[in-house]
């Protein structure tokens, strides 16, 4: 027969196993309770597309003016009119400013008159050159006197040539105080306004600074490892540059215009310049804008939306969508796609749906849900009139305590649908008012 303290230990044994299974069981509840529990989170999902993209060449440009012209003053003088203002287009040879030209005008008079006076004394010296050779010839004079009169001959045809290169100057000088565009483009501030003496010595002052616009250039460094690809496809043509903004947005469309002749040691770039026609002028001197170029086609590449991808601690990452509508966060390396793109090099399959909007209220695990597809931007359904935006505080108002069936926005509804309604009261606490009523009744 088995000892009291035997029969004591296997009892004591066999409750601790039911207390065990029990726990088990309300531990098994619970986690079901949670499961169901579980509110999905509403996200926007897309599908890694396979396609070929555009291998492309990607940095941060600097436009700058086709060419920059900064419009001093030649001569001195006091300007007498200015004929242009800020930020006009001119022309090329086109009247800027007009400095006072009286002091010029003398000069030039002065300088012609000098010229016909000289232009006298050597024709009288050719005159006397030819009867003096004719007396010589007679015997009638030394040859000592016919080489004087050719030495005044020559001298005055020194004088001749000098006045001609004075007026010249003059007329140069002259032209000078009346300041013209020497290349079209776009004005900028006018540094130097009219009644202004400029152009004496020690004075460097700049009155205004022409751009031009139409083509404009922009510059950018590329790493030196593209540099060879970038010299094959050019020696094949002419290789497609696109100016953007930071969001993307297409800007022009040129050409690369030059390689710099050396790679920047110091950061190991190289230094390039595209032109771009800039008919709309959206380029700017000055701007920054993201350059690129395509260099060739890459096949079967996967594709996603650049929002789906996401930068965190451990690089970047994409929220996975699986059979069972939870997440998986996955890593991934992306490189350059097109517009709005990235393509996904590791990590990702064709196929695979992947987060887009959302992302901030999902861990790996959680249960989602997939929001319909919304209008394209700009299409979106606008409301039937001013009087549907006017009159809904008033439709809330009439329709007493059924508020939801009253919605007319999207957000207030997932407002709603998020927000619990209000608990209905119990039966416990109905049945006193109805007793009381009744036996109010009775009363």
């Amino acid at each position: 027969m088995n000892s009291p303290a035997a029969f004591r230990s296997k009892t004591l044994l066999l409750l601790l196993a039911a207390l065990s299974l029990l726990a088990l069981g309300a531990c098994g509840k619970a986690n079901g309770k949670d499961q169901k529990g579980k509110k999905a989170v509403p996200v926007s999902v897309a599908v890694a597309q396979s396609m070929s993209v555009p291998v492309l060449v990607q940095a941060v440009g600097n436009v700058e003016a086709f060419a920059s012209v900064s419009i001093k003053p030649q001569v001195a003088g006091v300007i007498s009119r200015q004929l242009v203002r800020d930020g006009q287009d001119v022309v090329k040879d086109q009247v800027l400013f007009v400095i006072d030209t009286r002091t010029y005008h003398a000069a030039m008079q002065e300088a012609q008159a000098r010229l016909h006076k000289d232009q006298a004394q050597a024709l009288k010296a050719e005159d006397d050159l030819k009867r003096y050779q004719t007396l010589f010839d007679q015997g009638a004079i030394s040859r000592d006197q016919l080489e004087q009169m050719r030495t005044n001959a020559e001298t005055l045809r020194a004088s001749l040539a000098l006045g001609r290169a004075q007026v010249e100057q003059a007329r140069v000088q002259l032209d000078h105080a009346t300041i013209k565009a020497p290349i079209s483009g776009r004005a900028g501030n006018v540094l130097v306004q009219e009644g202004n003496v400029v152009g004496k010595s020690g004075d460097d002052r700049v009155l205004l600074v022409i751009n031009q616009l139409t083509p404009i250039s922009v510059t950018f460094s590329v790493s030196e490892a593209h540099l060879p690809e970038i010299q094959r496809q050019s020696a094949l043509g002419k290789l497609q540059v696109e100016a953007r903004t930071g969001e993307g947005e297409l800007l022009d469309t040129g050409e690369l215009a030059s390689i710099d002749n050396s790679v920047d040691k110091a950061t190991g770039t190289i230094r390039l310049k595209g032109t771009f026609p800039n008919k709309e002028l959206r380029l700017w001197p000055g701007q920054f804008v993201r350059a690129q170029i395509r260099l060739a086609e890459r096949e079967n590449a996967i594709v996603v939306p650049s929002q789906a991808v996401q930068s965190g601690m451990n690089g970047l990452y994409v929220f996975v969508v699986k059979d069972d509508m939870t997440v998986d966060m996955r890593t991934v390396t992306t490189s350059p796609g097109g517009d709005q793109t990235l393509v996904v090099d590791q990590g990702l399959a064709p196929g695979e749906k992947v987060v887009v909007d959302g992302q901030v209220m999902l861990v790996p695990g959680s249960l989602i849900e997939i929001k319909p597809q919304q209008t394209a931007p700009g299409q979106q359904q606008k409301p039937a009139g001013p009087a549907a935006a006017g009159n809904q505080p008033d439709t809330h108002a009439n329709a007493g305590t059924d508020t939801h069936a009253n919605a007319t926005s999207a957000q207030s509804n997932a407002t709603r649908q998020l927000t619990p309604p209000p608990p209905l009261p119990t039966p416990q606490a109905q049945t006193p008012q109805v007793k009381k009523d009744a036996k109010g009744s009775q009363q």
